[in-house]
């Protein structure tokens, strides 16, 4: 396939997009922020989008239901969605043709390096944990006195950030939004994990990998790439990349240690200016948040915060991840409904630190394999399985052993839980599952829980 513009092309076209003609694909939400961030530039805007129904931009032309080849070949630059591939034809066509094509993160990123006063850009990547981590960081940089925007795969479009007043971006980064990334060029960037995600359009881990490696490629001799440590290939991509190098888990780099009496802290080294910082009073149960946290101070520090001014006393996780409740006569109940995967209720389950009652269920996935879920599950004082797939998983945990309880739904699924948890216990709901047997989505799923269990609260 032919190579996409260089950045030094796209920085030329960017440099004024006044009249020139762009073509934004993928309406969705980066979509249709970049194709306002154009027309507030001046450029003549085509938006095109599969979908009959995309939402309008005002001041653009739409052509949707369909695609044509001329608003391709006939672009100054073409801006690509995240969910459309960069295989696609028209976009092919218009790379093959010498169009400067890229995709939305790099539009913006372009546009924000080129600003007056250029904010300090820090991104995050990886498989797991990259919405917590961004999440952690943005509000680290924020009271830092820093004004800060935290998007990208996340909430808000990076070009929502492009004309806002901002001192920093905290930006979650997808393999996908990296398939054509422009001149992107974060500061300090963190892959946090790899595991098998999104093959169907990557083909295989290493490409997944080289996408996600991408971040580092505009990189100078003062930037960071920080790392999983452990990780053959990562190491093996990135090292032909600019930038300095840092870990995680090892030095130079952040490691998780215990101080003598016991309380936990992140200690540096080899990071210019850094100094262990206390985890007292970061609140976010599990190891897998204080792994975030570590990233997310790591990217700071590497981006010039000075660590005196960096605070993570009660910092507040993102809603239905590992979300604390209430605590209902010693039973701390959490709410994991972000968790539709096997994966994602692993590290859940990897993370208690103490016995829990654990929920399961939800709308299955097809060739789930719940009998991975039994090794963990082994600890918990009790599993409970409900819904559509309740059975289904039932099945695959008692052939591994164990002896869950069957409820039709979460509502019954919760009062049974109240009845079989302890005081010092947990109640965790991360469902290994979809919530559309019952809910709209994870987070109608999540409230409707939490709903439940304040309920049983005096």
């Amino acid at each position: 396939m032919p190579t996409p513009a260089t950045p030094n092309d796209l920085a030329r076209t960017l440099a004024s997009l006044a009249g020139r003609r762009v073509t934004v694909i993928g309406m969705a939400r980066s979509g249709v922020a970049a194709a306002r961030v154009a027309v507030a530039r001046g450029a003549q805007v085509t938006c095109t989008d599969a979908r009959a129904s995309a939402p309008q931009v005002e001041g653009t032309t739409a052509v949707y239901g369909e695609h044509r080849r001329v608003d391709f070949l006939g672009a100054d630059l073409v801006v690509v969605s995240p969910g459309v591939p960069a295989a696609q034809a028209d976009v092919a066509a218009a790379v093959l043709a010498g169009v400067p094509v890229v995709g939305e993160m790099g539009f913006a990123g372009g546009l924000l390096a080129a600003s007056a006063r250029p904010p300090l850009l820090l991104a995050v990547s990886g498989t797991n944990g990259k919405s917590t981590t961004t999440h952690l960081l943005g509000q680290i940089l924020q009271r830092a006195g820093l004004r800060t925007f935290a998007g990208g795969n996340l909430g808000l479009a990076l070009s929502e950030a492009v004309d806002g007043d901002y001192d920093a971006l905290a930006v979650e980064v997808s393999s996908y939004q990296m398939e054509l990334p422009g001149g992107f060029h974060p500061r300090a960037a963190a892959i946090l994990n790899l595991t098998p995600d999104h093959l169907e359009r990557h083909g295989s881990m290493d490409n997944y990998a080289a996408h996600k490696c991408r971040m580092f490629a505009q990189m100078g001799p003062d930037d960071w790439q920080i790392l999983a440590s452990g990780d053959a290939r990562l190491e093996r991509l990135c090292e032909v990349l600019p930038g300095r190098r840092a870990w995680l888990n090892a030095f130079p780099g952040v490691k998780i240690d215990a101080q003598s009496g016991g309380e936990a802290q992140l200690r540096f080294d080899d990071i210019p200016g850094a100094s262990p910082i206390s985890l007292a009073g970061f609140t976010l149960p599990g190891r897998h948040n204080r792994e975030n946290l570590a990233a997310a101070v790591l990217l700071a520090l590497c981006g010039g915060v000075p660590a005196d001014r960096i605070d993570v006393r009660g910092l507040a996780g993102l809603p239905h991840r590992m979300e604390w409740v209430a605590n209902h006569r010693g039973v701390d109940w959490v709410n994991d409904s972000k968790a539709t995967n096997i994966e994602s209720t692993l590290v859940a389950l990897r993370s208690l630190e103490r016995p829990a009652v654990v929920l399961l269920g939800g709308r299955g996935k097809a060739g789930a394999d719940y009998e991975r879920l039994a090794g963990p599950l082994r600890a918990a004082r009790a599993v409970v399985c409900f819904g559509e797939a309740g059975p289904v998983i039932a099945e695959g945990l008692e052939r591994a052993g164990l002896a869950p309880v069957r409820q039709p739904s979460l509502d019954s699924a919760v009062e049974v839980a109240a009845s079989l948890a302890q005081s010092g216990d947990a109640v965790l709901l991360s469902p290994a599952c979809a919530s559309f047997d019952e809910f709209t989505d994870y987070e109608h799923r999540g409230r409707h829980f939490a709903d439940r269990v304040r309920g049983l609260l005096p």
